[in-house]
């Protein structure tokens, strides 16, 4: 039996290995979600880090009465990511909290965190704001439709047609371009 995030996050309060299972089973999506915002691998790498950071912090907080974990934890990333475009770099509060040592990445494990090719980002970021952000959470974050729509607080109905209108959308624009 599969251990769900929420449950995870739970129990972590007072099993560290807990928070490790939700960080193991989030950090890459989580990571390729800052990646594709700011095309930077160490800034993502950055952001991944104190995200997860500030959640270990405020676990306590995590009540699943209000929402899935993934929502709670991608409300911290974008709130971590608002910040640093806001003030021009990563605040790296959470982590100097729990003494952690900052990240350093070499070229190998900069390709790791994430790749997607130019052309469709490109594309991607012409369609409607509700699709691209559908098709993002869906097909780049790997997140479920129920998550996807507990996290925007909107159907799955309307995350599935979305999805499909915004991918149908790419698929016309990538075959346009082939000759």
């Amino acid at each position: 039996m599969t251990v769900s995030d929420e449950e995870l996050l739970v129990a972590s309060v007072g099993d560290e290995e807990a928070f490790a299972a939700f960080y193991r089973r989030n950090a890459r999506p989580l990571a390729g979600f800052f990646m594709r915002r700011t095309g930077d691998g160490e800034l993502a790498a950055d952001l991944t880090a104190e995200t997860f950071a500030a959640a270990l912090a405020s676990r306590r907080s995590f009540d699943p009465a209000k929402g899935p974990a993934i929502g709670w934890l991608y409300g911290i990333a974008r709130h971590k990511l608002a910040r640093t475009l806001e003030h021009g770099r990563v605040e790296d509060r959470a982590r100097r909290a729990l003494g952690m040592v900052p990240l350093a990445l070499d070229d190998e494990a900069i390709e790791l965190v994430v790749t997607t090719d130019g052309d469709v980002v490109q594309l991607l970021q012409r369609l409607p704001a509700d699709q691209r952000d559908a098709i993002e959470a869906r097909v780049l974050d790997e997140q479920e439709y129920e998550q996807i729509a507990a996290a925007t607080y909107t159907s799955e109905a309307v995350i599935r047609k979305r999805v499909s209108r915004g991918l149908a959308s790419l698929r016309r624009k990538l075959e346009e371009r082939t000759p």
